[in-house]
């Protein structure tokens, strides 16, 4: 058994660690609520754009928004990556990981597969596996849709530059603190209405035309994506950070109340032997 110093050391190390931990969890559940938000006032509007921008493609003919809508035979693929900077949020980075290798088996085995990582953790844990193109590790710092949009727009140059033949987002989708679920959204080409009917039967009055409103929400449209993608993933880092460190904080208290009992145990057991040695002694100088 330890002697009672080094329990002692380990009771006041796993106190400290309880500290940093309890201090983690409740500036990730700070930063959540507004990450959360965030992420809850625009699914709708993201959900509605890209509905308005399917509808309206699905109904024109020729050319209009080729350049991203039409499909092509794949051969070379990026996948955008999102994932955090830091660790210490559970299975948030490792999930995301996961989910790029299963992807490229079921997928893309035999196609040229390459990364573009948003968030340090992605370059570290798949740049060995991968081919990593570029790395946007800054903007978490200041995520607005201005910073993200210059994103979104290299990706449409290597699309229309025909670079890559089809690009997906892979990120977590924030369910709650607790639940975050990979995604896997293809970005472009534009993805066609499932079943290919659009829903058009109410009589709009399209002013200026639909080709022109199809044209200028196709940017829009795949900004709004990759901003949506990105704050999800955001929202979900600071509910997975918030419950890993919830967890720490509770294990470290459960070892930490286990050491105070093996500690009593082992100072009741020195001044029991202690005892018993003054009693030896004083019967010894008896007889």
């Amino acid at each position: 058994m330890a002697n009672l110093k080094e329990i002692r050391n380990r009771i006041s190390s796993i106190g400290s660690t309880m500290q940093i931990t309890s201090a983690m969890k409740m500036v990730s559940a700070a930063k959540l609520k507004k990450a959360q938000d965030a992420i809850t006032a625009m699914r709708p509007y993201s959900s509605k754009l890209t509905e308005l921008l399917q509808n309206l493609s699905a109904t024109l003919d020729g050319d209009v928004g080729g350049a991203y809508s039409t499909p092509r035979e794949v051969s070379k693929v990026l996948l955008v990556v999102v994932t955090s900077n830091r660790g210490l949020c559970g299975g948030f980075n490792s999930s995301i990981a996961k989910t790029v290798h299963q992807t490229v088996a079921e997928k893309y085995a035999d196609k040229t597969v390459e990364l573009l990582t948003v968030g340090k953790k992605g370059k570290a844990t798949l740049g060995r596996s991968f081919k990593v193109i570029d790395s946007n590790d800054t903007i978490f710092d200041e995520l607005t849709f201005g910073n993200v949009a210059l994103i979104a727009e290299q990706l449409m140059q290597l699309y229309r530059e025909g670079t890559y033949d089809k690009i997906e987002i892979i990120y977590n989708q924030f369910k709650n603190a607790a639940t975050q679920i990979p995604q896997v959204e293809q970005f472009l080409p534009i993805k066609p209405i499932e079943g290919g009917a659009a829903i058009t039967n109410s009589d709009y009055i399209f002013e200026p035309s639909k080709e022109e409103i199809v044209l200028a929400l196709i940017p829009k449209s795949l900004k709004t994506q990759l901003y949506k993608s990105i704050r999800d993933s955001f929202a979900s880092e600071h509910g997975a950070r918030m419950t890993a460190m919830h967890k720490a904080t509770d294990n470290a208290k459960d070892l930490r109340d286990d050491l105070l009992l093996t500690y009593n145990k082992a100072r009741q057991a020195a001044i029991t032997n202690e005892i018993l040695e003054i009693v030896g002694g004083a019967e010894a100088l008896k007889n």
